[in-house]
C-alpha cells in the first residue's frame, strides 16, 4: 500500500470585483488543511499565476498580490504539491486544482507516456489535467474523470467562462458553494464562506459539474452517482469545527462522538473522575460532549501554541513529533487529578503515548484516553494522509481484519491502554460511531475502518 501524502483545500471566487484579496482570505481559512504549499490563479485576460512553498500569509508579498489581477480565480493549499497548475490547451489558457487522490495514478500515467504525453513530476494533478485537456471542452474533460479515475477528487478549474467545480461522482472529499450580492464562492470547507461575510447555498453534489460566473451557480454537468460515500474522518478530525458538510454541523458531531464515548462509560460503570480534557484541537469537540453527557467537569490540561502547525499534516514522522511537542505545554493544575483524555483517533500511538506521559510526568493520578473514532485499521486511499498498515498500533494487534465483535474490541482496548501507559483506553464503536454523523452507513466512506471500498471495480 503506497503511502498517502494528499490532505488540500480549493477555493473559487467569480466576484464584481478584484478578487486576490478574498482568494487570500478564503485560502487562510483553509490552510489547516495543509501547510507545505500555497498558490493562486486569476483571470484577467489571461491567466496570472503564483504558488508558493509554504503558508499563504507568510509567503505571497503585497507586490504579488497586486499582480494577481481579474475578478475570478481559484486557490488552493496542500501538504503535497504546487497548485493551481497552469496549461496552455487548444481551448485556451486554464488552471486546475485539485483535493483527493488517484489510486490508480501509475497505471494512467504509464498508458498517457505510452501515448506520447509527458509529466514533470507525475504528481495526481497533472493527471487529472492531462485527462481534463485531452477532451475538446472542459465539461467533456471532467466527466471523462468519472470514468477513468479510481480515486476522489474535488476540483475547481479557471478558464476565461469562468469557473468550473465538481466533485468526484461518490462525493468523497466535501466541496460548498455559496456567495453574497458581489461575489460567488466555491470552497472546501463552508467556513472559507460563512467567515467572508457571505451565504452558504449548498453542497455541490456527487457528480455535479457547477459553472460559476457573472449569472452565479449553473449545473453544466450531473453525471450518475452509484452511491455516496463522505469521509466520515472530516466530521471526526479534518475539517474545521465552525464548518457544515453536507448537511451537519462538525461541531454537533464532535459532541455527539464524546457524548456516546461517555453513555459508554456510564452504561459500563461510569469512570470516576476529576476532569474531562481534550488534546487541543483535535480533541475539543469530542471532549465537551462528553463533559456534557458525563457532567463531569471540562478543564484545558494543556496550552496549545497557536503559532505550531497540526502535526498530523507534517510529512515526516520525526517532524510530526516535533511539531507535536512544540504545540503542546502542560498546565500544572493537573497535579492529582484523575483526567478523562479526549481525542479523534490513535493512529501509530506515539503521539498519545507522549502525552500521557507529559501528563502523568506533571502529576495526573489517572489518564483514562477516550477516543471518537473506531480503531483505524486501514491505509485511506482517498486523500486522508494514514500511511500504512504496518504503522497502525491497532492493526499489529488484530492482524487479520477489522474489529468484529465487542469482545474483540474490548481486548484491544486493553491492549493499547497498556502500550501508550494510560490506566484506561475506549473507543467509539462503529455503530456509534455512525449514529453521531447524523447520516446512513450507506453514505459514508468508512474504509479506513472496515477495510470495505465505497467504489465500484
Amino acid at each position: 500500500m503506497k503511502f498517502i501524502e494528499e490532505n488540500c483545500g480549493v477555493f473559487g471566487i467569480y466576484s464584481k470585483t478584484q478578487c486576490v484579496n478574498d482568494i487570500y482570505q478564503g485560502l487562510d481559512f483553509l490552510q489547516h488543511r495543509g501547510q507545505e504549499y500555497c498558490g493562486i490563479s486569476t483571470f484577467d485576460e489571461g491567466i496570472n499565476h503564483i504558488t508558493h512553498h509554504g503558508k499563504v500569509t507568510n509567503r505571497f508579498t503585497a507586490e504579488e498580490l497586486r499582480s494577481l489581477k481579474g475578478t475570478w480565480g481559484i486557490g488552493h493549499v496542500s501538504l503535497r504539491d504546487r497548485q493551481p497548475m497552469k496549461w496552455q490547451t487548444r481551448v485556451g489558457e486554464i488552471s486546475v486544482a485539485f483535493s483527493g487522490n488517484v489510486i490508480n495514478a501509475r497505471e494512467l500515467m504509464e498508458d498517457m507516456m505510452n501515448r506520447g504525453k509527458s509529466f514533470y513530476k507525475g504528481y495526481d494533478i497533472e493527471i487529472i489535467s492531462k485527462i481534463i485537456i485531452e477532451k475538446g471542452d472542459i465539461v467533456s474533460g471532467i466527466s471523462a474523470l468519472s470514468e477513468k479515475i479510481k480515486g476522489s477528487y474535488s476540483l475547481v478549474v479557471l478558464t476565461k467562462e469562468g469557473i468550473y467545480a465538481s466533485r468526484d461522482i461518490y462525493g468523497f472529499r466535501p466541496l460548498i458553494l455559496g456567495g453574497n450580492s458581489e461575489s460567488y464562492a466555491v470552497s472546501s470547507e463552508s467556513r472559507a464562506i460563512q467567515n467572508m461575510d457571505m451565504e452558504i447555498f449548498r453542497d455541490v453534489a456527487p457528480g455535479e459539474i457547477v459553472l460559476i460566473n457573472d449569472r452565479g451557480f449553473q449545473t453544466a454537468e450531473q453525471l450518475s452517482s452509484p452511491r455516496r460515500a463522505h469521509c466520515a474522518f472530516e466530521w471526526a478530525y479534518t475539517a474545521s469545527m465552525d464548518s457544515i458538510i453536507d448537511g451537519v454541523y462538525v461541531q454537533e458531531a464532535r459532541n455527539n462522538l464524546g457524548e456516546s464515548l461517555a453513555q459508554r462509560d456510564i452504561d459500563e460503570g461510569n469512570v470516576a473522575a476529576d476532569i474531562v480534557a481534550p488534546v487541543p484541537m483535535s480533541g475539543v469537540g469530542h471532549a465537551l460532549g462528553y463533559h456534557k453527557r458525563s457532567g463531569i467537569n471540562y478543564q484545558d490540561v494543556f496550552l496549545y501554541n497557536r503559532y505550531a502547525d497540526r502535526s498530523y499534516t507534517q510529512i515526516t514522522q520525526v517532524a510530526r513529533e516535533k511539531m507535536a511537542k512544540r504545540k503542546l505545554s502542560v498546565l500544572p493544575y493537573v497535579k492529582g487529578k484523575r483526567v478523562i483524555l479526549c481525542d479523534d483517533s490513535i493512529v501509530r500511538g506515539t503521539q498519545i503515548l507522549n502525552k500521557v506521559k507529559d501528563l502523568k510526568k506533571a502529576g495526573a493520578k489517572e489518564i483514562h484516553v477516550r477516543i471518537a473514532c473506531p480503531p483505524l485499521m486501514y491505509p485511506c486511499r482517498f486523500g486522508i494522509s494514514t500511511r500504512s498498515e504496518g504503522e497502525l498500533l491497532a492493526r499489529k494487534y488484530l492482524e487479520t481484519g477489522p474489529i468484529l465483535s465487542m469482545e474483540q474490541l474490548v481486548d484491544l482496548e486493553a491492549w493499547v491502554a497498556q502500550k501508550i501507559d494510560a490506566d484506561s483506553v475506549k473507543f467509539n464503536t462503529m455503530d456509534a460511531f455512525v449514529k453521531s454523523l447524523l447520516i446512513p452507513r450507506g453514505n459514508l466512506c468508512l474504509q479506513c475502518f472496515d477495510g470495505i471500498s465505497p467504489c465500484r471495480s
